[in-house]
């Protein structure tokens, strides 16, 4: 019992090892279609963040534009501020 023990002690980290590996790779395949995607999707945050600056520059305030930049942010990021989130 003692040796079964022992064995499944050294065995189930290299199982878990093994399984978080193959994982990550699933993830790491993206098909050319998928990452041109994720490339636009980045772009556009990038521009709607870039408006919310300005928004700001201009002088609108920050709840003004903050719903500017939920609007133009609507089904590409998660959350309620485009995918980022900083110290106010």
């Amino acid at each position: 019992m003692k040796k079964l023990l022992t064995a499944l002690a050294v065995a189930m980290p290299l199982l878990l090892a093994g399984a978080i590996a193959h994982a990550k790779d699933d993830h790491d395949h993206h098909s050319d279609k998928e990452i041109k995607a994720d490339i636009e999707r980045h772009r556009a945050m990038a521009a709607a963040h870039e408006a919310a600056a300005k928004c700001l520059e201009s002088g609108k305030g920050h709840d003004a534009c903050q719903k500017e930049l939920q609007a133009n942010c609507k089904g590409l990021a998660v959350g309620k501020f485009c995918g980022m989130r900083h110290v106010h």
